[in-house]
């Protein structure tokens, strides 16, 4: 049998373990599930998407509101989300 040796963020793992165990896995078993899967599928078993809140626009929208509380010294304001 292979073994194969990655490197996570603590939390990351302590996450899926809760995760795993909540369905009655191992994690060593659901990376395997996973494994199997992409390898039968040959393509990643879920979808993969960008996280909305980082594109460009919200980055700026946010620079933006950041901005004008700096600018009014913290006193909070509607923002206009069709800028």
């Amino acid at each position: 049998m292979a073994q194969i040796s990655i490197r996570v963020e603590d939390d990351v793992k302590k996450m899926a373990e809760e995760a795993c165990a909540d369905i009655g896995l191992s994690l060593s078993a659901a990376i395997n599930v996973y494994l199997k899967k992409l390898g039968r599928e040959k393509r990643i078993p879920f979808e993969v998407s960008a996280d909305p809140f980082y594109s460009d626009a919200n980055m700026q929208r946010l620079r933006r509101s950041v901005a004008q509380m700096e600018a009014t010294g913290g006193t909070v304001h509607e923002v206009n989300l069709d800028d």
